[in-house]
């Protein structure tokens, strides 16, 4: 247990006087009765003594300062906080080739637009993170399961040079490797969906990141983007053909026991996360306990006026 404000704790050192003060006084009351020798007549005066139960009270209202003190100090401890650990990562082509617009409007917005839906209708408990890839792959955003930063981050995509298919695999992988301490021994239920045009032309071929996956029992589920008839306009007024690789998409789901698609929308790629699975793990959190100490110290204070009404008949 920590403390967040340890000053409040200067308070329990007048407690301690207080408690002081109290043995003080209790055995000079001791004094005062050993002088009443008249035994016999202090029986007839005072018949029925509290004996050691009248310092119960007195304990009880220090203990109830001392609780109280201690929860302004604000203790915490570190408790076990459930997580879900099932996890998915988009990977997203964010090549040049993406601007081709034989599909409506491009291919880039139609993937930004399936992208978007799909994490909307993804679990709130589900973990997602991102993977740009054009000439690289990175892992822009961690698994999390904040769709707020996921959006964001999908939203505002540019497009780039070269397309590292095989890499941003990888790379996704790695961000379910890295998902927490348990990943690398007890690996996480996850899913990788790819959605590019499928033409790599930078870093791992596609098969050799496909059998590096495989191994991790990842499924790949790849979602092509274009047409064999794909152009983009080129900055000297050119333009390119920049046709799409669907079989090697397609050889990458089957390759990884992911699934293929075409162009395909959120609400088609709902059953990578109907299939995904569960997996609850556990991370530490630091929280704040300072109510159970109030809780006690009002628990206290009531034995203290309970106690001293029953045995006294009056109010500490």
């Amino acid at each position: 247990m920590t403390l967040l404000s340890p000053g409040w704790l200067l308070l329990l050192v007048p407690l301690a006087g207080l408690v002081a003060l109290y043995a003080v006084v209790q055995r000079r009351r001791g004094r005062y009765a050993v002088r009443f020798t008249n035994l016999d007549l202090l029986d007839k005066v005072a018949p029925e003594q509290p004996g050691r139960r009248r310092h119960i009270p007195a304990a009880a209202f220090c203990a109830t300062l001392a609780l109280l003190v201690v929860g302004f100090a604000r203790p915490t401890t570190d408790v076990q906080v459930p997580r879900e650990r099932a996890t998915v990562v988009v990977a997203f082509d964010i090549s040049a080739s993406m601007e081709a617009t034989d599909v409506s409007p491009s291919r880039f917005t139609a993937a930004q637009r399936a992208a978007l839906d799909f994490v909307d209708r993804l679990p709130a408990r589900f973990n997602a993170g991102l993977v740009p890839f054009s000439g690289s792959a990175t892992v822009a955003v961690a698994p999390t399961t904040d769709r707020d930063v996921l959006r964001s981050a999908i939203s505002g995509l540019t497009t780039g040079e070269g397309t590292a298919i095989g890499e941003a695999v990888v790379a996704a992988r790695d961000a379910v490797r890295d998902l927490d301490e348990r990943a690398e021994q007890d690996p996480p239920p996850a899913h990788i969906v790819l959605l590019s045009d499928g033409t790599n032309t930078a870093g791992r071929s596609v098969a050799e990141a496909a059998r590096e996956v495989a191994g991790d029992a990842i499924p790949v589920s790849t979602i092509a983007y274009g047409t064999e008839d794909g152009v983009v306009e080129m900055p000297n007024g050119t333009t390119l053909e920049v046709p799409a690789d669907g079989p090697a998409l397609e050889g990458l789901a089957a390759d990884t026991g992911g699934d293929y698609h075409e162009a395909a929308s959120g609400e088609e790629l709902q059953q990578v996360y109907e299939d995904i699975g569960s997996s609850v793990g556990h991370r530490t959190e630091e929280r704040e306990i300072w109510q159970w100490f109030v809780a006690a110290g009002l628990l206290t204070a009531l034995a203290t006026a309970a106690t001293s009404l029953l045995w006294f008949s009056r109010l500490p």
